[in-house]
C-alpha cells in the first residue's frame, strides 16, 4: 500500500513562503500522477496542482504565477513551493498520488498565513 507523508508546513506572514515536501512509498512514484490539494475550514476540498509522470504541470487560477509543483524522482518526493503566501491560503495541504485507477492520500500538513 503507497503512503504519504507531507511535511513543511507553518506559519508564515502574508507575503512569505513554504516549501512543502510529500514522501511517498512504494515502486510506482515514478509512472504516477502526483497532486495537491487543499481544504480550509468550512470550505470544501480545492485542488490546487498537478503534476503528471512526464512533468507536465497544471494550477489552480487562484494560485498560478505563485505556486510551483515539481517531483523528484529518485527520492519518491513531490514538492509545491509557494511564494507570496496569502490569508486565503490558509488550509491543510494534502498531497495525492494517483496511479491507473488507484489514488492515495497524505494526511496533511497545516499551512497558517498571518496578515
Amino acid at each position: 500500500q503507497v503512503q504519504l507523508v507531507e511535511s513543511g508546513g507553518g506559519l508564515v506572514q502574508a507575503g512569505g513562503s513554504l516549501r512543502l515536501s510529500c514522501a511517498a512509498s512504494g515502486s510506482t512514484f515514478s509512472i504516477a500522477a502526483l497532486a495537491w490539494h487543499r481544504q480550509a475550514p468550512g470550505k470544501q476540498r480545492e485542488w490546487v496542482a498537478v503534476i503528471s509522470r512526464g512533468g507536465t504541470m497544471d494550477y489552480a487560477d487562484s494560485v498560478k504565477g505563485r505556486f510551483t509543483i515539481s517531483r523528484d524522482n529518485a527520492k519518491n518526493t513531490v514538492f509545491l513551493q509557494m511564494n507570496n503566501l496569502k490569508p486565503e491560503d490558509t488550509a491543510i495541504y494534502y498531497c495525492t498520488l494517483v496511479q491507473g485507477p488507484m489514488q492515495y492520500w497524505g494526511q496533511g500538513t497545516q499551512v497558517t498565513v498571518s496578515s
